[in-house]
């Protein structure tokens, strides 16, 4: 008959028993028997109430994502013939973007024979966002060409830091273009581009 190596629900050692007293155990607390190292030899197996457990477990983690500092990526796309108004309309976005503690992507996009003057026409849009923005901001990437695109990367300057609700999101780019019975848990521990400002 297999053979577990039993921990309590204090976590006191019980020894090896059988697969079948184990849960007797189990079931004489109204508790759940929870293996959790399946590799070991014998397998260890704890006696515990599973469904709180989880619930502690849960509560633990939306605890450590609310503490958890969010800084996304956001990108702003223009042309090098992109006019005043639209230009200084993406400088707004870029603006509350760095106040909310996120860095920036702006990128200028050549089409044709844009390309002839790439270098110069765009790095004259991004000075003039740079310029516009330098008070919140500082350059994390300077200004180069990456194909048929021109771009640079900026960060918050004061680093204004939000943090994460129920959910934590990962850094990245938005372009604004039972009791009783034995369970197998995988997490249990040892026994010892929606597109904005176009």
């Amino acid at each position: 008959m297999p053979e577990v190596r039993l921990v309590g629900a204090n976590n006191e050692q019980m020894g090896v028993v059988s697969i079948n007293e184990a849960l007797q155990r189990a079931r004489a607390l109204d508790l759940d028997l929870v293996e959790v190292a399946p590799a070991a030899a014998p397998p260890v197996c704890r006696i515990m109430d599973y469904g709180k457990f989880k619930y502690t477990q849960s509560k633990r983690e939306q605890e450590a994502r609310k503490k958890q500092t969010v800084i996304q990526v956001k990108e702003i796309k223009v042309r090098p013939k992109t006019d005043d108004h639209d230009l200084n309309v993406k400088i707004k976005h870029i603006r509350r973007f760095l106040e909310e503690g996120d860095k920036v992507k702006v990128t200028v996009r050549f089409r044709g024979r844009e390309l002839t003057y790439a270098s110069q026409s765009g790095f004259e849009v991004l000075k003039h966002v740079l310029d516009a923005i330098g008070d919140l901001s500082k350059v994390e990437s300077s200004p180069k060409m990456e194909g048929k695109t021109m771009m640079m990367v900026v960060s918050p300057s004061g680093q204004k830091k939000k943090t994460a609700g129920t959910q934590a999101v990962a850094s990245g780019q938005r372009s604004l273009a039972v009791g009783g019975s034995a369970k197998q848990p995988q997490d249990l521990p040892g026994p010892a581009e929606k597109q904005e400002g176009k």
